[in-house]
């Protein structure tokens, strides 16, 4: 796995090139002493891989701008696309003037995956209330707009991008949804209306979309914390991956189950991301929080790979050794 000494490692994002898997990462210093106070010092880390499970470290990719500007308390989750000979990094920044309570999507691009060059036009996209939450803390304790998941959409050709969002109506615990927005240069964004319902989560974290045998997949996380009491009436709740599958790309998106991908009742696996690996198996990954259970040790690093079994009903499996479902009742 890929453990920092001096860092906490959690969210995370790849890029493949040449044969190469480059791991970017949210990292702050393990010198804090709370993990809870990684959030408000989170740097963007950078690791290379041909096999997933040895990395190199390189240079950080991003940091927090300069005093008053959008993202000058911390940078967070984002993804990577290739487009034109250009690598575009969508982010998620937050600002000391608002206290981090308000999220915005920046952008930065490389030639090399190495060297990233933050974009003048940042903050790109901020959150539209015609359809989602701005900040209230009567409501919620955060104006949720961040983790852009940013991929080419074959049907129109242009570009769509998934995003971490509340909807502006419902129960307050419900609000939860992944946000999309479109644009036809990776530059100007348009927000539209969410890909999915509410009524489950507070919150749909770091999701992901993949194709697996023309099937998409849409990943995203959630603590136990998030989960609505309109969910909790039907099942237990807890931390961890879990998916929704449609025929299309935008939906609309189904849950096959209740049950998560993995997850338990302290979250051991956070933020997962489902992806192929070198021999084309297809493998989860994710952050290690507490895997010993809540009174443990943060972890803070990336898990090795784990294989997944896709099923004829369209259920995912991890192959790990452990029942279905993951123990996640346990």
């Amino acid at each position: 796995m890929l453990h920092l000494d001096d860092r906490w490692l959690w969210d995370f994002w790849f890029a493949r090139d040449h044969g190469e898997y480059h791991v970017y990462y949210l990292q702050a210093p393990r010198a804090l002493g709370d993990p809870d106070a990684r959030h408000r010092n989170a740097t963007i880390g950078h690791a290379v891989s041909t096999d997933l499970r040895r990395w190199t470290l390189l240079p950080d990719a991003l940091g927090p701008g300069a005093a008053g500007q959008w993202d000058d308390l911390a940078t967070w989750t984002g993804s990577v696309i290739e487009h034109g000979g250009v690598w575009w990094m969508f982010y998620t920044g937050i600002s000391t003037r608002d206290d981090g309570c308000i999220q915005r999507i920046g952008l930065a691009t490389s030639t090399d995956l190495v060297e990233w060059t933050k974009d003048d036009a940042n903050p790109l996209l901020t959150v539209d209330p015609q359809w989602y939450e701005q900040y209230d803390p009567a409501v919620w304790h955060e104006e949720a707009w961040r983790d852009p998941w940013v991929f080419h959409n074959p049907a129109t050709d242009d570009f769509r991008m998934l995003i971490c969002a509340r909807v502006n109506n419902g129960p307050a615990d419900g609000r939860g949804v992944v946000g999309l927005a479109r644009s036809s240069d990776l530059r100007r964004w348009t927000a539209l209306p969410p890909v999915t319902d509410s009524g489950e989560f507070g919150h749909l974290e770091v999701p992901q979309l993949i194709e697996i045998d023309g099937a998409w997949y849409l990943v995203f996380s959630v603590y136990e914390w998030a989960h609505a009491d309109a969910r909790r009436a039907r099942t237990p709740a807890v931390a961890g991956t879990h998916y929704m599958v449609a025929d299309q790309p935008l939906g609309p998106f189904s849950i096959l189950t209740d049950e998560f991908l993995a997850g338990d009742r302290h979250g051991s696996r956070y933020a997962g991301k489902l992806l192929w690996d070198p021999d084309g198996q297809l493998v989860y990954m994710a952050f290690s929080q507490h895997p010993g259970g809540p009174d443990t040790n943060f972890h803070g690093e990336l898990s090795d790979p784990v294989p997944v079994r896709v099923l004829d009903s369209g259920h995912l499996l991890l192959d790990d050794g452990l029942p279905f479902g993951n123990g996640l009742l346990t």
